[in-house]
Protein backbone atom coordinates (compact mmCIF):
# COMPACT_ATOMS: atom_id res chain seq x y z
CA UNK A 1 0.00 0.00 0.00
CA UNK A 2 2.93 2.34 0.62
CA UNK A 3 3.68 2.48 -3.12
CA UNK A 4 0.05 2.93 -4.11
CA UNK A 5 -0.78 6.11 -6.03
CA UNK A 6 -4.56 5.92 -6.44
CA UNK A 7 -6.00 9.39 -7.01
CA UNK A 8 -9.57 10.70 -7.13
CA UNK A 9 -9.97 14.04 -8.93
CA UNK A 10 -12.64 16.62 -8.08
CA UNK A 11 -13.11 19.55 -10.48
CA UNK A 12 -15.48 21.12 -12.97
CA UNK A 13 -14.45 23.95 -15.40
CA UNK A 14 -11.79 24.34 -18.12
CA UNK A 15 -9.15 25.28 -15.55
CA UNK A 16 -9.61 21.89 -13.87
CA UNK A 17 -9.72 20.09 -17.21
CA UNK A 18 -6.19 21.24 -18.05
CA UNK A 19 -4.88 19.89 -14.74
CA UNK A 20 -6.73 16.57 -15.09
CA UNK A 21 -5.39 15.99 -18.60
CA UNK A 22 -1.82 16.41 -17.32
CA UNK A 23 -2.53 14.17 -14.32
CA UNK A 24 -3.75 11.38 -16.60
CA UNK A 25 -0.22 11.13 -17.95
CA UNK A 26 0.75 9.29 -14.74
CA UNK A 27 2.45 7.84 -12.84
CA UNK A 28 -0.64 8.19 -10.64
CA UNK A 29 -3.77 6.20 -11.48
CA UNK A 30 -6.92 8.32 -11.53
CA UNK A 31 -9.54 5.90 -10.21
CA UNK A 32 -12.50 8.29 -10.00
CA UNK A 33 -13.74 11.79 -10.81
CA UNK A 34 -16.20 14.02 -8.95
CA UNK A 35 -17.71 16.90 -10.91
CA UNK A 36 -20.76 19.15 -10.83
CA UNK A 37 -24.07 18.05 -12.39
CA UNK A 38 -24.74 18.95 -16.03
CA UNK A 39 -26.03 22.53 -16.31
CA UNK A 40 -28.25 24.29 -18.91
CA UNK A 41 -26.15 26.28 -21.35
CA UNK A 42 -26.56 28.41 -24.47
CA UNK A 43 -29.68 29.86 -26.05
CA UNK A 44 -31.39 26.47 -26.18
CA UNK A 45 -30.62 25.87 -22.48
CA UNK A 46 -29.58 22.31 -23.25
CA UNK A 47 -27.82 20.38 -20.50
CA UNK A 48 -24.05 20.66 -20.92
CA UNK A 49 -21.48 18.32 -19.39
CA UNK A 50 -18.63 20.01 -17.54
CA UNK A 51 -15.21 20.04 -19.23
CA UNK A 52 -13.95 17.66 -16.53
CA UNK A 53 -16.82 15.23 -17.17
CA UNK A 54 -15.99 15.21 -20.88
CA UNK A 55 -12.38 14.25 -20.14
CA UNK A 56 -13.41 11.60 -17.60
CA UNK A 57 -15.88 9.97 -19.99
CA UNK A 58 -13.34 10.00 -22.80
CA UNK A 59 -10.81 8.28 -20.52
CA UNK A 60 -13.51 5.92 -19.15
CA UNK A 61 -12.91 6.92 -15.56
CA UNK A 62 -15.67 6.18 -12.98
CA UNK A 63 -17.63 9.39 -12.44
CA UNK A 64 -20.04 10.83 -9.90
CA UNK A 65 -22.01 14.12 -10.12
CA UNK A 66 -23.69 14.75 -6.76
CA UNK A 67 -26.02 17.70 -6.26
CA UNK A 68 -24.22 18.13 -2.95
CA UNK A 69 -20.82 16.83 -1.96
CA UNK A 70 -22.37 16.15 1.44
CA UNK A 71 -24.64 13.42 0.06
CA UNK A 72 -23.98 10.13 1.93
CA UNK A 73 -23.71 8.36 -1.43
CA UNK A 74 -20.66 10.46 -2.31
CA UNK A 75 -18.86 9.45 0.86
CA UNK A 76 -19.67 5.76 0.29
CA UNK A 77 -18.54 5.99 -3.35
CA UNK A 78 -15.22 7.56 -2.35
CA UNK A 79 -14.57 4.98 0.36
CA UNK A 80 -15.17 2.15 -2.10
CA UNK A 81 -12.43 3.53 -4.37
CA UNK A 82 -9.82 3.45 -1.55
CA UNK A 83 -7.88 6.47 -2.85
CA UNK A 84 -4.49 7.49 -1.56
CA UNK A 85 -5.10 11.14 -2.43
CA UNK A 86 -7.92 13.48 -3.43
CA UNK A 87 -6.91 16.25 -5.87
CA UNK A 88 -9.35 19.19 -5.97
CA UNK A 89 -9.30 21.89 -8.66
CA UNK A 90 -12.13 24.44 -8.93
CA UNK A 91 -14.76 21.88 -8.01
CA UNK A 92 -17.36 24.49 -7.09
CA UNK A 93 -18.43 23.36 -3.61
CA UNK A 94 -16.73 23.30 -0.23
CA UNK A 95 -16.00 19.65 0.52
CA UNK A 96 -16.95 18.34 3.97
CA UNK A 97 -14.28 17.12 6.36
CA UNK A 98 -15.66 13.57 6.09
CA UNK A 99 -14.58 13.43 2.43
CA UNK A 100 -11.18 15.00 3.05
CA UNK A 101 -10.36 12.34 5.62
CA UNK A 102 -11.03 9.33 3.37
CA UNK A 103 -7.79 9.27 1.32
CA UNK A 104 -4.64 7.93 3.00
CA UNK A 105 -2.82 11.24 2.37
CA UNK A 106 -5.83 13.54 2.60
CA UNK A 107 -6.67 16.10 -0.07
CA UNK A 108 -4.72 18.76 -1.95
CA UNK A 109 -6.12 21.76 -3.81
CA UNK A 110 -4.71 23.56 -6.86
CA UNK A 111 -5.57 27.23 -6.24
CA UNK A 112 -4.93 30.11 -8.66
CA UNK A 113 -3.50 32.73 -6.30
CA UNK A 114 -0.57 33.30 -3.96
CA UNK A 115 -2.29 32.34 -0.73
CA UNK A 116 -3.31 33.78 1.67
CA UNK A 117 -4.17 36.40 -0.97
CA UNK A 118 -7.41 35.90 -2.89
CA UNK A 119 -9.04 32.94 -1.26
CA UNK A 120 -12.38 32.09 -2.81
CA UNK A 121 -14.22 31.87 -6.12
CA UNK A 122 -12.61 34.41 -8.48
CA UNK A 123 -8.93 34.84 -7.60
CA UNK A 124 -7.70 35.48 -11.15
CA UNK A 125 -10.00 38.41 -11.91
CA UNK A 126 -9.69 39.91 -8.42
CA UNK A 127 -5.89 39.85 -8.49
CA UNK A 128 -5.84 41.53 -11.91
CA UNK A 129 -8.42 44.14 -10.89
CA UNK A 130 -6.48 44.99 -7.74
CA UNK A 131 -3.36 45.80 -9.74
CA UNK A 132 -1.22 43.01 -8.29
CA UNK A 133 2.20 42.72 -9.91
CA UNK A 134 2.18 38.93 -9.81
CA UNK A 135 -0.01 35.94 -9.10
CA UNK A 136 0.56 32.21 -9.22
CA UNK A 137 -0.45 28.74 -8.15
CA UNK A 138 -0.53 27.28 -4.68
CA UNK A 139 -0.81 23.56 -3.98
CA UNK A 140 -2.56 23.52 -0.62
CA UNK A 141 -3.30 20.78 1.91
CA UNK A 142 -7.05 20.99 2.33
CA UNK A 143 -8.74 21.60 5.67
CA UNK A 144 -12.29 22.46 6.66
CA UNK A 145 -12.83 26.10 5.66
CA UNK A 146 -12.22 28.24 2.59
CA UNK A 147 -8.70 27.89 1.13
CA UNK A 148 -7.11 28.12 4.57
CA UNK A 149 -4.90 25.03 4.72
CA UNK A 150 -1.09 25.00 4.70
CA UNK A 151 0.67 25.58 1.38
CA UNK A 152 2.79 22.70 0.08
CA UNK A 153 4.18 24.20 -3.16
CA UNK A 154 4.14 27.55 -5.00
CA UNK A 155 4.73 28.76 -8.55
CA UNK A 156 4.67 32.46 -9.49
CA UNK A 157 3.98 34.37 -12.70
CA UNK A 158 3.93 38.13 -13.42
CA UNK A 159 0.69 39.85 -14.38
CA UNK A 160 1.39 41.55 -17.70
CA UNK A 161 -0.01 44.93 -18.71
CA UNK A 162 -1.88 43.24 -21.59
CA UNK A 163 -3.27 40.35 -19.56
CA UNK A 164 -7.01 39.77 -19.42
CA UNK A 165 -8.65 37.36 -17.00
CA UNK A 166 -8.92 35.01 -19.96
CA UNK A 167 -5.23 35.06 -20.88
CA UNK A 168 -4.19 34.84 -17.24
CA UNK A 169 -6.61 31.92 -16.72
CA UNK A 170 -5.03 29.97 -19.55
CA UNK A 171 -1.48 30.64 -18.35
CA UNK A 172 -2.33 29.68 -14.79
CA UNK A 173 -4.10 26.51 -15.90
CA UNK A 174 -0.90 25.35 -17.56
CA UNK A 175 1.14 26.47 -14.57
CA UNK A 176 -1.28 24.66 -12.25
CA UNK A 177 -0.76 21.41 -14.11
CA UNK A 178 3.02 21.85 -13.87
CA UNK A 179 2.91 22.80 -10.19
CA UNK A 180 0.76 19.80 -9.29
CA UNK A 181 3.18 17.50 -11.09
CA UNK A 182 6.11 18.98 -9.19
CA UNK A 183 4.26 18.77 -5.88
CA UNK A 184 3.09 15.18 -6.37
CA UNK A 185 6.60 14.00 -7.26
CA UNK A 186 7.69 15.32 -3.86
CA UNK A 187 4.55 14.27 -1.99
CA UNK A 188 5.00 10.57 -2.75
CA UNK A 189 8.56 10.81 -1.43
CA UNK A 190 7.46 12.63 1.74
CA UNK A 191 9.57 15.64 0.75
CA UNK A 192 6.99 18.44 1.03
CA UNK A 193 7.05 20.78 4.03
CA UNK A 194 3.65 22.39 4.83
CA UNK A 195 3.80 26.19 5.19
CA UNK A 196 0.99 27.54 7.42
CA UNK A 197 -0.81 30.54 5.96
CA UNK A 198 -0.73 33.93 7.68
CA UNK A 199 -4.48 34.21 8.13
CA UNK A 200 -4.26 37.90 9.10
CA UNK A 201 -3.08 38.67 5.54
CA UNK A 202 -5.96 36.86 3.84
CA UNK A 203 -8.01 38.60 1.16
CA UNK A 204 -11.17 37.19 -0.41
CA UNK A 205 -12.04 36.85 -4.08
CA UNK A 206 -15.82 37.15 -4.19
CA UNK A 207 -17.75 35.64 -7.09
CA UNK A 208 -18.08 38.01 -10.06
CA UNK A 209 -21.42 39.60 -10.90
CA UNK A 210 -22.76 41.38 -13.98
CA UNK A 211 -23.84 44.37 -11.92
CA UNK A 212 -20.32 45.15 -10.75
CA UNK A 213 -19.08 45.18 -14.36
CA UNK A 214 -21.06 48.35 -15.14
CA UNK A 215 -18.51 51.05 -15.95
CA UNK A 216 -18.13 53.83 -13.39
CA UNK A 217 -16.45 56.54 -15.42
CA UNK A 218 -15.58 58.44 -12.24
CA UNK A 219 -12.83 55.89 -11.57
CA UNK A 220 -9.26 56.75 -12.57
CA UNK A 221 -8.48 55.44 -16.03
CA UNK A 222 -5.79 53.07 -14.70
CA UNK A 223 -8.32 51.39 -12.43
CA UNK A 224 -11.08 51.35 -15.05
CA UNK A 225 -8.70 49.84 -17.60
CA UNK A 226 -7.75 47.04 -15.21
CA UNK A 227 -11.42 46.27 -14.66
CA UNK A 228 -12.01 46.00 -18.41
CA UNK A 229 -9.25 43.39 -18.52
CA UNK A 230 -10.39 41.66 -15.32
CA UNK A 231 -13.97 41.27 -16.61
CA UNK A 232 -12.86 39.78 -19.95
CA UNK A 233 -14.24 37.19 -20.77
CA UNK A 234 -16.80 37.37 -17.93
CA UNK A 235 -18.91 39.27 -16.96
CA UNK A 236 -17.58 41.87 -19.49
CA UNK A 237 -17.38 45.59 -18.68
CA UNK A 238 -20.42 47.44 -20.03
CA UNK A 239 -21.89 50.92 -20.31
CA UNK A 240 -24.68 52.72 -22.17
CA UNK A 241 -24.38 54.65 -25.42
CA UNK A 242 -27.41 56.42 -26.86
CA UNK A 243 -29.53 54.56 -24.29
CA UNK A 244 -28.39 51.16 -25.58
CA UNK A 245 -26.04 48.69 -23.82
CA UNK A 246 -22.45 48.62 -25.03
CA UNK A 247 -19.93 46.02 -23.94
CA UNK A 248 -16.27 47.02 -23.68
CA UNK A 249 -13.88 44.15 -24.40
CA UNK A 250 -10.63 46.06 -24.77
CA UNK A 251 -9.46 49.57 -23.92
CA UNK A 252 -6.23 51.55 -23.64
CA UNK A 253 -5.41 54.06 -20.92
CA UNK A 254 -4.89 57.62 -22.15
CA UNK A 255 -3.90 60.86 -20.36
CA UNK A 256 -6.51 63.19 -21.90
CA UNK A 257 -9.07 64.52 -19.42
CA UNK A 258 -12.66 65.73 -19.35
CA UNK A 259 -15.96 65.21 -17.60
CA UNK A 260 -16.27 61.51 -16.64
CA UNK A 261 -18.18 59.54 -19.26
CA UNK A 262 -17.81 62.21 -21.93
CA UNK A 263 -16.17 61.51 -25.27
CA UNK A 264 -13.28 63.95 -25.50
CA UNK A 265 -11.73 62.89 -28.81
CA UNK A 266 -12.07 60.61 -31.83
CA UNK A 267 -8.86 58.63 -32.28
CA UNK A 268 -8.19 56.40 -35.30
CA UNK A 269 -8.32 53.47 -32.84
CA UNK A 270 -11.68 54.46 -31.34
CA UNK A 271 -13.57 56.88 -29.10
CA UNK A 272 -11.68 58.48 -26.20
CA UNK A 273 -13.88 58.56 -23.08
CA UNK A 274 -12.90 60.62 -20.04
CA UNK A 275 -12.57 59.00 -16.63
CA UNK A 276 -12.10 60.52 -13.15
CA UNK A 277 -8.41 60.83 -14.03
CA UNK A 278 -7.29 60.39 -17.61
CA UNK A 279 -9.38 58.53 -20.16
CA UNK A 280 -9.89 55.23 -21.98
CA UNK A 281 -9.61 54.65 -25.71
CA UNK A 282 -12.22 52.01 -26.55
CA UNK A 283 -10.49 49.51 -28.83
CA UNK A 284 -13.01 46.64 -29.01
CA UNK A 285 -16.71 47.00 -28.21
CA UNK A 286 -19.95 45.10 -28.73
CA UNK A 287 -23.28 46.85 -29.28
CA UNK A 288 -26.38 45.06 -27.99
CA UNK A 289 -27.37 42.10 -30.16
CA UNK A 290 -24.37 42.49 -32.45
CA UNK A 291 -20.89 41.06 -32.90
CA UNK A 292 -17.74 42.64 -31.51
CA UNK A 293 -16.36 45.54 -33.54
CA UNK A 294 -13.17 47.56 -33.31
CA UNK A 295 -13.21 51.09 -32.00
CA UNK A 296 -12.58 52.43 -35.48
CA UNK A 297 -15.53 50.40 -36.85
CA UNK A 298 -17.66 51.85 -34.06
CA UNK A 299 -16.72 55.39 -35.13
CA UNK A 300 -17.56 54.69 -38.79
CA UNK A 301 -20.84 52.97 -37.99
CA UNK A 302 -22.24 55.24 -35.27
CA UNK A 303 -20.56 58.54 -36.18
CA UNK A 304 -20.40 59.81 -32.56
CA UNK A 305 -19.44 63.39 -31.85
CA UNK A 306 -17.14 64.87 -29.23
CA UNK A 307 -19.18 65.70 -26.16
CA UNK A 308 -21.52 62.68 -26.35
CA UNK A 309 -21.75 60.70 -23.14
CA UNK A 310 -21.39 57.06 -22.14
CA UNK A 311 -23.17 55.53 -19.17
Amino acid sequence: MADSRRVVFAGTPDFARAVLERLLGGPEVVVGVITQPDRPSGRGRKLQASPVKQVAESARIPLIQPQSARDPETLAWLRDLRPDLLVVVAYGQILPQSLLEVPRLGAVNVHASLLPLWRGAAPIARSLAAGDAETGICIMQMEAGLDCGPVLWRRRTPILSVDTAGSLHDRLAGLGAEALREALDRLWEGALVPEPQEHALATYAMKLSKDEARMDWRRPAESAGRLVRAYNPYPVAHTQFREQPLRIWEARVDRRCGDPGTMVALDPEGPVVACGEGSLVLLLVQPAGKAKITGSEFLRGYRPTVGETFG
